[in-house]
């Protein structure tokens, strides 16, 4: 039994420096030194669209040609837009002028109108008083009617109420026009303003330009034509950014990251150099244009390459290898 317990330690010994050593000595795993990704270009396309209605007047590019960032390409007839703008400018003078005399107050010479009106009144009160007093006095002594008398105190009332009516239009030309008015007149003028903000802003999008450098791919609509505001006039490729769609399989996840320098080609040939831009935190199945059916469900991550310095050299769809090399990315 002991020489069994001393073989069996033996044996336990020998396995562990086995271990050890296969342990130190075990193969560093794969680290490649050059990926090659294959995927395609992926150009943005845009379409051009006026912001308002109207009759197409003038459209200037064609399909082929190459638009840069403020040319006009297309514009609707103006002439609406251009009455729109002249009624609003109206509109806001007129109101500004209103509210400026309620700002200014009444003048002196409406005031002046309004003290001799009073004056006026008082002295018709004064007038209407003495008559009816001698009325009073001829009716005591039977030499007048009562119907003179009535007709006298009528006079009087009347007299009264004209003088009230014109002390109180005097009071109000004083006082000057009410703060409430005032603050209804500026609203109404701030309101006008937005108006002809609005108006001018029309006038300008009845000009369609081109938000950036690119190609016309199509030009959908001809002059003559009666749009709607957001209709397709042209479609457009943008030259800048040019995007390469690529996947990348899940074990060479851990070498790739955003910025990495890499050298897209071409099967003409051409070589252009890029950077990595973006990598798809979800994982989806290998897209349809893999007919295997082992890569067809392998699960990979979207990579978008960012291609600097692009010509026409690529197209929308154009298939390309991507080339990174990941020793010099590591320097």
């Amino acid at each position: 039994m002991l020489h069994n317990l001393r073989w069996g330690l033996g044996l336990a010994l020998a396995l562990s420096v086995v271990i050890l050593l296969w342990w130190l000595n075990r193969p560093e795993p794969d680290h490649p030194a050059y990926l090659e990704l294959y995927g395609n270009v992926d150009v943005r396309q845009v379409d051009l669209s006026f912001r308002v209605a109207g009759r197409l007047e003038a459209v200037s590019a064609d399909e082929g040609d190459r638009v840069d960032p403020g040319d006009t390409i297309a514009s609707l007839e103006r002439e609406d837009f251009v009455d729109a703008v002249s009624l609003a400018e109206a509109e806001l003078s007129a109101q500004q002028a209103l509210l400026d005399a309620l700002e200014a107050g009444n003048r002196p010479e409406e005031i002046g109108q309004a003290e001799a009106q009073v004056e006026q009144s008082r002295a018709a009160l004064v007038f209407a008083e003495a008559t009816l007093e001698r009325q009073e006095t001829l009716a005591e002594r039977n030499i007048a009617s009562h119907q003179l008398h009535d007709e006298a105190q009528m006079q009087v009332d009347l007299a009264v109420a004209r003088l009230r009516a014109a002390e109180e239009t005097l009071a109000l030309l004083r006082q000057g026009p009410r703060e409430e008015d005032k603050r209804a007149a500026r609203a109404h003028r701030d309101a006008l303003l937005v108006s002809l903000q609005l108006a001018r802003r029309r006038l300008e999008d009845a000009s369609l330009t081109a938000p950036n450098q690119g190609i016309v791919l199509t030009r959908i609509r001809e002059p003559g034509a009666v749009i709607s505001a957001g209709e397709p006039i042209y479609t457009i490729s943008l030259s800048e950014p040019i995007w390469v769609r690529t996947y990348l399989d899940e074990p060479d996840l851990g070498h790739i990251h955003p910025g990495m320098n890499v050298t897209v080609s071409t099967d003409s040939g051409g070589r252009y150099t890029g950077q990595i831009g973006f990598i798809s935190p979800v994982a989806e199945f290998t897209p349809r244009s893999v007919q295997t059916r082992e890569l067809r469900t392998s699960l990979v991550y979207r990579v978008r390459v960012v291609v600097s310095e692009a010509d026409n050299g690529l197209r929308q769809g154009m298939p390309v290898t991507v080339h990174v090399d990941l020793a010099a990315n590591d320097e």
